[in-house]
């Protein structure tokens, strides 16, 4: 593969990302962006995580996490836990609103996904699904 090809191929990778990003935002009306959404869905599969857990599980930033983490305390869609064996330690736990907020979420990317991968094959679509799949192995 040319040098070129490469960067081209990253270049349009990223343009269907922030694409899918711009259109997640404007249709999604909760303020809350991607990153909030996939913390709570972190904690609706794996239940009280500490922070640093959930940043390394998502690859984000400590600091990004605890600025995503304060606002969905402050939303009342996840809360902070003390552990009772050690006080230093704190976790983050969703609340029910938050489940809700995760199964809204998830019913908006539904209709999101339909508009974006309905003008592929179902053929397209897995074929995408491996060749990202494979990729993430990789990198």
């Amino acid at each position: 593969m040319k040098e070129q090809t490469i960067f081209e191929l990253i270049h349009s990778m990223d343009q269907v990302t922030n694409n899918l990003i711009i259109q997640w935002n404007k249709q999604f009306k909760e303020n809350l962006g991607i990153s909030h959404i996939l913390v709570l869905g972190h904690l609706k599969r794996n239940g009280k995580s500490r922070p640093s857990d959930i940043a390394k599980a998502l690859g984000l930033t400590p600091p990004s996490l605890t600025h995503l983490s304060e606002k969905l305390v402050q939303r009342k869609l996840a809360v902070r836990l003390v552990d009772e064996n050690d006080r230093r330690i704190i976790y983050l736990a969703i609340t029910d609103d938050g489940i809700e907020m995760v199964k809204k979420a998830h019913n908006e990317g539904k209709a999101l996904r339909g508009s974006l991968f309905d003008r592929l094959t179902e053929q397209e679509v897995q074929q995408l699904l491996v060749i990202y799949e494979k990729l993430n192995r990789f990198v």
